[in-house]
């Protein structure tokens, strides 16, 4: 037997904002940190200004530009405390941009954070459902050359999520996916678990985008908030006290007539001097995650609601999967986690379901009536990190280790590989 197939799978889910990390069969993940990394530019400037000659001298400087660097809150703290190092985010809107930085990423999740050698455990990683192929050929280079790993999955988050809502409210594996993070948005149709790809739709307001609306709203008011700490305050604001309204009009309404009572109160200390402050939070705390169902109020680029969107991409499935998407839409993300999200986003989509069915019914007459189609959106307590949960159920099962890509299969046929997983049921 493969000594690696006797420890527990690595799960590595890295997002936009934050990465995910620990072994399959834990219920959370060992270490949440953000997808952030913190480089010595002395290091690499020194490289570059030496001459050819002084190779020594050079090669030096490039060992330690490997080694001299940070991830995650590490990161940001030493960029705060030094201009030595500047930031790198390697993700961008869900997909891969800087491959040099995501490869340091992986190696202080593995070496610094989980304290695994990476030649004795299978890895399982995620990523985007519109991720290009070459991007998984990149990956399966990194983890295969670098790190020398036995065995490596690739799985659609998307996928991983679904899973995660069927094995904590026993839904089938055809459902339809809306995974909302801090830089991408997407709703993805699944069918037996396969995802319905003609069907996937992206929208351009994610949960960096409330932030930004929060910290505007903020700002346009006047809030006595230091500007170099002002977008963490409207990040901690939203994590904090946002929630979801049922009717934007009556919210205005409450906190006009009771403003003590929704009126919350922040209180910091500025960075630089060490001063305490305090600023009021108002509107913002139902503005926030409005801008999903009424975007026009954040941006006149996109003014489609999440609601319509997903209506769109279940019309455009097969006819024969239809019901069975709308019966079990499954929320994924930090940011579909606001109170009443999921109460708000399925009012409105079976307000678009009836309305179509009572048009169609008015049409032919009245002649036929239609059976009513059932609209359920599935939350669950570990949405936030449902994609990751997903994936250490999967990794946890015996077909997971006959499916993966192993070390001797990348040496006999290369990256190429890596475009697809060989077909795996272990969980359906």
């Amino acid at each position: 037997m493969d000594p690696a197939g006797a420890r527990p799978a690595v799960v590595i889910d890295s997002g936009t904002g934050y990465t995910k990390m620990g072994f399959a069969g834990n219920v959370e993940p060992c270490f949440i940190v953000p997808s952030v990394v913190a480089v010595n530019e002395s290091f690499l400037n020194q490289s570059k200004n030496s001459s050819k000659a002084n190779w020594l001298a050079q090669h030096n400087a490039g060992v330690m530009a490997d080694l001299d660097f940070f991830i995650g809150d590490e990161a940001l703290a030493k960029s705060r405390s030094s201009s030595t190092y500047n930031l790198s985010y390697p993700i961008r809107n869900g997909q891969v941009y800087n491959w040099d930085a995501m490869e340091r990423l992986w190696q202080q999740c593995m070496f610094n954070y989980l304290r695994c050698d990476p030649e004795d455990h299978y890895f399982l990683l995620t990523e985007s459902p519109l991720t290009a192929p070459e991007s998984r050929e990149y990956t399966g280079e990194i983890m295969f050359e670098t790190f020398n790993v036995p065995g490596l999955y690739i799985a659609v988050n998307s996928v991983l999520a679904l899973a995660a809502g069927y094995t904590t409210s026993k839904c089938e594996m055809t459902g339809v996916v809306v995974d909302i993070g801090d830089g991408a948005s997407h709703i993805v149709p699944v069918a037996d678990g396969y995802v319905i790809g003609s069907s996937i739709r992206s929208i351009p307001i994610a949960g960096k985008d409330v932030t930004l609306f929060v910290h505007q709203l903020m700002k346009e008011r006047g809030e006595n908030v230091p500007p170099e700490d002002s977008f963490e305050v409207a990040r901690k604001v939203k994590e904090m006290y946002c929630y979801t309204c049922s009717d934007i009009v009556k919210e205005f309404n409450k906190h006009d007539r009771e403003p003590g009572k929704y009126l919350k109160n922040w209180k910091g200390i500025k960075p630089k001097t060490g001063a305490p402050y305090s600023c009021d939070i108002g509107y913002e705390r139902f503005l926030g995650p409005e801008v999903f169902f009424n975007p026009e109020i954040y941006s006149s680029e996109f003014t489609t609601p999440l609601p319509t969107v997903i209506d769109r991409c279940i019309q455009s499935a097969p006819i024969d999967t239809r019901r069975a998407l709308y019966k079990n839409i499954v929320l994924s993300g930090g940011s579909t986690m606001f109170k009443d999200f999921h109460r708000r986003l399925q009012r409105d989509l079976k307000k678009i379901v009836d309305a179509r069915i009572l048009a169609s019914e008015v049409r032919l007459g009245g002649e036929i009536k239609s059976h009513p189609v059932e609209v359920n959106v599935v939350s669950h307590p570990i949405q936030s990190f449902a994609v990751w949960f997903g994936g250490s159920v999967l990794a946890s099962t015996p077909e997971f280790f006959a499916a993966c890509h192993t070390k001797a299969e990348y040496d006999e046929y290369g990256a190429s590989i890596c475009r697809t997983n060989p077909v795996f049921k272990g969980m359906y």
